[in-house]
């Protein structure tokens, strides 16, 4: 459930706009044109995005916290050490998403098609990535405790460095993802296995 607005912002155009440090609550982002849009350390709380363009944006410091994306496209969008604590994707597009550090906890990404996306050292406490199709893509160093991961595809998926202490080997796909010794302990561990020296 999107969080009642107060304000609308429509069909405008923002693309390759550079925008500071703004601050948006509760507003909602219907049709706009944010593509390669360049934005520093600006503020959207409790905000509504619908049918957004973010292709090729960029976001640096950023805070989108408890915001609602539906039929957004963030088609190679950049998220450099943004908060999206809360916020929750419905049906978007995401092509090459590029996300370094920031907190991403409690985001909601069920069935998010993040195939060859990119999180680096994201906190990604106890997000909701039930059936998210991850072929491919990395999840390195990311803190995933508590994470929901029940039906995902990680399938080739680079996952060296993150907790995977809540990771279900059975109800999830992981054929050729890459892991490293610690994460093959739990892994084996959580399959039953008696681990030994």
């Amino acid at each position: 459930m999107a969080h009642p607005t107060e304000k609308t912002i429509w069909a405008e155009d923002w693309d390759t706009l550079e925008i500071s440090g703004e601050t948006h609550r509760r507003v909602l982002f219907q049709d706009v044109d944010m593509t390669e849009l360049i934005d520093h350390g600006s503020s959207f709380e409790e905000c509504h995005f619908s049918n957004v363009r973010f292709n090729v944006s960029e976001h640096r410091d950023a805070r989108f916290l408890n915001c609602t994306f539906t039929r957004c496209s963030l088609f190679e969008a950049t998220f450099e050490g943004c908060k999206l604590t809360g916020s929750v994707f419905d049906r978007c597009t995401y092509g090459l998403l590029k996300v370094e550090g920031g907190d991403w906890s409690f985001a909601g990404l069920r069935g998010a098609e993040l195939r060859g996306s990119a999180f680096h050292g994201v906190r990604l406490r106890e997000a909701d990535l039930t059936g998210a199709r991850l072929e491919g893509a990395e999840l390195r160093r990311c803190d995933l405790s508590g994470a929901v991961l029940r039906e995902a595809d990680l399938t080739r998926c680079d996952l060296r460095g993150s907790d995977l202490s809540t990771l279900d080997p059975h109800t999830v796909t992981i054929k050729g993802a890459i892991i490293d010794p610690v994460q093959a302990t739990v892994i084996a561990a959580a399959l039953g296995l008696d681990v030994r020296d």
